[in-house]
């Protein structure tokens, strides 16, 4: 199962939203909303949540790729999040997540027995390749013990 469908299968936001994990790697998420009436704004966009949860779904796509095999020991969570809307979004809109810290950093701070913060950064862009909201959310390793 790839980290997409994992997603999809264990996140009803994700299934409500009918979000499309098109790549999901320990370097870049890319996840798409399609345009659907239902979770339009008032002037005929994506609403505003819609395109929250499909930045944060990035997000959490990005961290599940890269700290996978970290699970065992420590499960991730969101901590803080800011997302600044730049343009109007209309039609459909992707989001691609980059981590902010190299994944080995991360788990030196895990390892030494610290509970790692590191950024993901996600770009919301439309069809046309505009940039309509930028999202940074900070998440964390919380060792299991």
């Amino acid at each position: 199962m790839t980290v997409g469908e994992m997603l999809v299968a264990t996140v009803p936001m994700a299934r409500t939203l009918n979000l499309e994990f098109l790549e999901t790697t320990p370097e870049r998420a890319v996840v798409r909303l399609p345009d659907q009436a239902d979770y339009h704004n008032h002037v005929g966009g994506p609403h505003a949540g819609a395109m929250f949860t499909l930045a944060e779904s990035a997000s959490g796509a990005i961290v599940i790729a890269a700290f996978g095999d970290q699970m065992s020991r420590a499960v991730p969570l969101a901590v803080k999040a800011e997302i600044g809307y730049k343009k109007l979004a209309m039609g459909e809109v992707t989001a691609t997540a980059t981590l902010g810290r190299p994944i080995a950093d991360v788990v030196a701070q895990l390892d030494a027995g610290e509970r790692p913060e590191f950024p993901v950064s996600i770009e919301i862009r439309r069809a046309d390749g505009a940039v309509t909201g930028e999202m940074t959310v900070v998440w964390t390793l919380r060792p299991n013990s």
